[in-house]
């Protein structure tokens, strides 16, 4: 049975907005030592800059500690959106933004950008992030080029499932090639493959936010042909809706948010399927509050997972992209015992 906690979609969206300040907040105090940095807060707050020790912690603070914070959360967002995306263009729950083999081929686009640029992912200047992106968008595209022209078309979505399987094989062995022909960048690779925030900046969160804004934008105007689509493709197309078109248009979008989210932060498993899930068994809501809600959880989630990646081992650090990859296996094996027992999936 779904358990719907919150009748209206705009109290959810209020309680996730909260959510996430208390998250951000909390990242503001995540040290070394824990969350136990109260100088961190200090430094937030502009109460610590009188003596050179103060300074230095608001430099961390503001340059560091928060933008890692908020790309986290923008990531989380557009791996959200294309979740939502996904799961409506191909009316199934376990759908996912790397279906399409899109993730292959951004990790592919990444991996000769950082030929091309000769470099790691640190220190990258605003540029260079922007062709990283670019690069990731590119490869990401790719791969859903290549999967409609294997399934001859975006119209059957079992065949379009099964290419993208196969796209993603083939370009994950790609990017396994050019790494053996250039070693020297297995380190940024390996960083990247295991999905980590540690490396976003301001300038990664102004791009990120340049895809997310747009996608969420177009989703939500196309709210009502996302649940025509919902009825099934022969019922939309009685419906007058321009099936085809309209699943080209919003699988594109789908690979912009998952190729800017891609390009940060790495791969991150499990956000983009869980958000949708979550936000459904909290909420009743249509294609166009959903597609808010769920990049709302998305992001939430991820900032979540990033600052527990920080604190629970301090000073060391797990990498996120392996903490969601825990906790929502667990969560899917929780859904499946739950489906077997009769509740159903959402």
């Amino acid at each position: 049975m779904r358990d719907y906690v919150y009748q209206r979609p705009l109290v959810l969206g209020l309680v996730l907005c909260a959510a996430t300040l208390v998250v951000l907040l909390a990242g503001m105090l995540a040290g070394s030592n824990g969350l136990d940095d109260w100088h961190g807060l200090g430094a937030l707050l502009g109460l610590a800059q009188a003596d050179a020790d103060g300074g230095m912690m608001a430099q961390i603070v503001w340059q560091i500690r928060m933008p890692r914070s908020i790309g986290a959360w923008l990531a989380g967002a557009l791996l959200g959106l294309a979740g939502a995306l996904s799961q409506a263009v191909f009316r199934n729950p376990l759908a996912d933004p790397y279906l399409l083999g899109s993730a292959s081929g951004a990790s592919l686009g990444v991996c000769l950008a950082l030929v091309g640029l000769d470099g790691s992912l640190i220190d990258m200047h605003w540029l260079a992030r922007l062709g990283l992106t670019g690069a990731a968008f590119a490869g990401a595209m790719l791969a859903v080029v290549m999967t409609a022209a294997l399934a001859s078309g975006v119209a059957q979505t079992l065949r379009l499932l099964l290419a993208g399987v196969v796209v993603a094989v083939v370009l994950g062995a790609a990017s396994s090639l050019v790494l053996q022909m250039h070693p020297h960048l297995l380190q940024s690779m390996q960083g990247f493959m295991l999905g980590s925030t540690a490396f976003v900046g301001w300038d990664s969160c102004a791009l990120m936010l340049a895809a997310l804004l747009p996608g969420l934008m177009l989703a939500m105007v196309l709210g009502r042909w996302l649940d025509g689509l919902a009825l099934g493709e022969q019922t939309a197309t009685s419906l007058g809706l321009p099936v085809k078109p309209m699943r080209w248009v919003l699988i594109l979008t789908l690979a912009l948010a998952t190729g800017a989210a891609v390009a940060h932060t790495g791969l991150i498993a499990f956000v983009g399927l869980a958000a949708p899930h979550i936000t459904r068994r909290m909420v009743r809501w249509g294609s166009r509050h959903g597609v808010l809600l769920a990049s709302l959880m998305g992001g939430l989630l991820l900032v979540a997972a990033d600052l527990l990646a920080r604190v629970v081992i301090a000073p060391r650090e797990l990498p996120v992209g392996v903490l969601t990859a825990l906790i929502g296996g667990a969560y899917l094996l929780w859904l499946m015992r739950r489906h077997q027992q009769g509740g159903g999936m959402s």
